[in-house]
């Protein structure tokens, strides 16, 4: 089973931060954390590598909604959402929310992984390239 959800960008780094927050708050989601792992990475270890980030993004409804089925689920959320420079253009990523399902074997979860799904997939549609569930 993938996991991911991927579209691909022709745009530079920060562009498409910006571009994804917009586009996930369009569908309703903010960005609970935000961890700069190239930055990190570099302070820690004194490693280089290319831009990458992880949005962790928050429908507050749809979190509801799985958090009122599985109190653990929150091991799940927020949904990830990576942001990283791959060779000539930018990847943005996220979590596949069927993996919801998937993992705690909940069909209970199913409505709110399919909300999620839709939803991802808009933002990741309204970016402008790829196609959201390659």
């Amino acid at each position: 089973m993938r996991y991911d959800r991927t579209v691909n960008l022709d745009v530079d780094f920060t562009t498409a931060v910006g571009l994804v927050r917009d586009a996930l708050a369009e569908q309703g989601f903010g960005i609970l954390t935000e961890i700069d792992v190239t930055a990190t990475l570099k302070a820690k270890l004194d490693h280089d590598m290319e831009d990458y980030v992880i949005l962790g993004a928050c429908n507050p409804s749809l979190a509801h909604r799985a958090l009122d089925t599985d109190r653990s689920i929150g091991l799940l959320l927020p949904c990830n959402v990576v942001v990283r420079r791959d060779g000539d253009h930018t990847a943005v990523q996220v979590l596949d929310p069927n993996t919801m399902v998937a993992l705690t074997e909940l069909d209970a979860l199913r409505p709110v992984a399919e909300e999620a799904t839709r939803r991802l997939d808009a933002a990741l549609a309204s970016l402008g390239k790829g196609d959201a569930g390659s």
